[in-house]
């Protein structure tokens, strides 16, 4: 059965049509990704379907009592209090059973309250446990901590937050409510890598369904199972995630092309057939061929090839207008020269970034670096190096300091220690994240003409290739989205020719198809890439070495390899921790161990809090045994429920603690 279902729904805004029959359905479990380029109706999409915005036609039918949690773009969320209260606001129902409980439980320790009190309290508690009323403060602070909060974070002020915290305290809530159907608008801007991996691990486990839009390629392989595509008047279902998808996509667009070449190859001959016999002997023979070749024109120009010889006429004629004049010779064999692929392509960025000049071999070397400002230390390196044709990832949580340790190789900032060398014939292009090197107040047109020294119309011409159409070109930088000002800021680096290219979150803010075309040049440059994005796609496109900065540590980690290579390692040493756990286990006595003493003295704490948690988890079983058929005894069916709430409290509490050791 279909959480909801779309008919025929079309969106316009006056006389501009955003998007048109859309038709789809949801099912229970289903994840659903929306992909298409910038300003197709996505976002408009999902309003719509929340109930949030009106379509112009069609209709979006919900299942009975379908419950949808919405997270928009905009951090304009109603919510009160402090974060650790909004998301408590979810379990407000729990709240007022425990308030129920401890009263029946004042009641039972009267003895003339009899059995009926003690039924009572005992159904109520057994419901309440049942439904996690005595675990959801873990499940928030999982949540929170997932999604990169720190405790010191729990009692802030909702008002007090960024837009970026409150968008992400939000999906925590939003989460813990458990809607039946999630609709997700940009879910990972605002996370780190490893807030999108816990997401990712959440929504792997979570019963609901999804429907998701987001420019994250990595998050979309890892969560969905349909890939919805929208193009302008079209739309097309895959089945499988988003790599599937694109290898789906273009075996459709090389089949069609196939096929399309090979009718059109067809209707040519006809129409050479003709040409040879509309004045011979087979002239009523040739004008019949040519009365329906005008027939099957006029209706491929109007529903496509596939559609127009895939059906019979009876059906297409249902479809088509068809003039009743017959053509001419020469204007349906121009008209067959000239129909179009049904291949659909869109205006996508034409970068190509030069790098003429041969860089020396060692383009990057560090030894004993401290990265910060101000004197204050963000993380130290060990010896790093990064030769000529290679590409490093640095990747870490925002806050780390990835963009001071670019800044740091430019010379831009002094290290706090240690040396930064950098190879002899460096041309370096650095792309900023916050595009500093756009001035606001140019136009986007006087920016090129500044960079490039182009007379206004070549730098018009210029432009148009990173998607900038008619007046387009006179806006003003301030004026820009984040999209157009990141396209302008690529226009510019692309002016250049380097060596060395230094990228800092380049893919934010650009679309899809935009994404793919970097991730194609970048791949393609000849000189050397030390990349800081969050985009996961592109650092495993393009990687050949992975810095990690990790906070907790405060140093820099260094992986030779590919990102998926470094999380195959990890996976690979976490089953042998745990392989290595359980022999200890199994074998303590003889266990002898070679780690520094603050590593044995972890796996002893840890190991001394799994024995407390496995003796709590008997305890409460055993407690919740013993109320399911209470004493006759209130007095003493009140001890075991405050009883029970104690243990389950502190095994609450040892969980969180092995999670930190962990």
């Amino acid at each position: 059965m279909s959480l909801i279902t779309v008919s025929s729904l079309s969106k316009s805004f006056g006389p501009t049509d955003i998007f048109s029959g859309v038709s789809f359905s949801v099912p229970k479990g289903a994840r659903m990704a929306i992909v298409g380029p910038n300003g197709i109706g996505k976002t408009t999409l999902l309003r719509i379907l929340a109930g949030a915005d009106e379509a112009s036609s069609g209709t979006v039918t919900r299942s009975k009592g379908i419950r949808i949690g919405y997270l928009s773009q905009e951090a304009d969320f109603e919510m009160t209090g402090t974060l650790w209260e909004a998301c408590e606001s979810v379990f407000s129902h729990f709240k007022k059973e425990q308030e129920e409980l401890h009263r029946l439980e004042e009641l039972m320790s009267d003895p003339a309250q009899g059995e009926e009190v003690m039924a009572r309290y005992g159904k109520l508690q057994d419901d309440f446990e049942r439904r996690g009323g005595y675990t959801y403060m873990t499940r928030i602070r999982q949540a929170l901590t997932g999604l990169g909060f720190s405790e010191d974070d729990y009692q802030l002020s909702i008002d007090h937050l960024s837009g970026g915290q409150r968008t992400r305290g939000f999906l925590a809530r939003l989460l813990l409510s458990e809607p039946d159907l999630l609709l997700l608008d940009e879910p990972t801007n605002h996370l780190d890598i490893a807030a999108v991996e816990w997401l990712e691990g959440y929504l792997s486990q979570w019963e609901g369904a999804a429907i998701i839009v987001s420019h994250d390629r990595y998050f979309l392989d890892k969560t969905c199972n349909v890939v919805f595509e929208m193009f302008p008047g079209a739309t097309e279902s895959y089945r499988g995630n988003y790599s599937a998808y694109l290898k789906q996509r273009a075996e459709r667009a090389a089949r069609r092309q196939e096929i399309f070449e090979s009718e059109k190859e067809k209707l040519l001959k006809e129409v050479e057939y003709i040409k040879r016999n509309v004045s011979g002997q087979n002239v009523l023979q040739a004008k019949g061929k040519l009365k329906r070749l005008s027939r099957i024109l006029q209706a491929i120009e109007q529903i496509g090839m596939e559609a127009a010889l895939n059906q019979k006429w009876s059906e297409t004629a249902a479809e088509v207008s068809v003039a009743a004049s017959i053509m001419g010779v020469e204007e349906a064999e121009r008209r067959v020269r000239g129909l179009q692929s049904p291949v659909r392509t869109l205006p996508n960025l034409h970068l190509r970034l030069s790098s003429q000049t041969r860089s020396g071999d060692l383009v990057i070397r560090a030894e004993n670096l401290k990265v910060g400002y101000e004197g204050k230390v963000l993380f130290s390196s060990p010896n790093i190096e990064l030769r000529r044709g290679e590409c490093a990832a640095l990747i870490g949580p925002n806050g780390a300091g990835k963009t001071t340790f670019l800044k740091t190789i430019l010379g831009q900032i002094p290290p706090l220690a240690g040396d930064v060398t950098l190879g002899a014939s460096l041309s370096v292009g650095y792309f900023a994240q916050a595009h500093e090197g756009l001035n606001p107040q140019n136009t986007a047109l006087e920016e090129i003409i500044a960079a490039s020294g182009y007379l206004p119309n070549r730098a018009r011409e210029y432009l148009g290739k990173f998607l900038f159409s008619g007046d387009d070109v006179f806006k003003k930088v301030y004026m820009l989205s984040g999209g157009e000002r990141g396209r302008l800021a690529l226009a510019k680096l692309a002016l250049q020719d380097t060596n060395l290219l230094l990228l800092d979150e380049p893919t934010n803010h650009l679309d899809i198809p935009s994404q793919e075309v970097l991730e194609a040049v970048l791949d393609d440059y000849a000189g050397t890439i030390l990349l800081v994005t969050h985009d996961r796609y592109l650092v495993d496109a393009l990687a050949t070495q992975i810095w990690e900065i990790d906070a907790d540590e405060s140093r820099l980690v260094i992986f030779k390899g590919t990102y998926s290579q470094m999380k195959e390692e990890r996976e690979k040493e976490l089953a042998r921790q745990a392989a290595a756990a359980e022999s200890r286990k199994k074998d303590a006595p003889k266990a002898k161990s070679a780690s520094a003493k603050e590593e044995r003295q972890r796996i002893a704490k840890a190991q001394e809090i799994e024995n407390k948690i496995a003796a709590l988890e008997d305890e409460l079983g055993e407690i919740g045994r013993r109320l399911e058929n209470p004493p006759a005894n209130a007095g003493e069916v009140v001890r075991l429920s405050k009883e029970y709430e104690r243990v389950q409290n502190e095994m609450d509490g040892l969980l969180a603690e092995w999670e930190g050791l962990q």
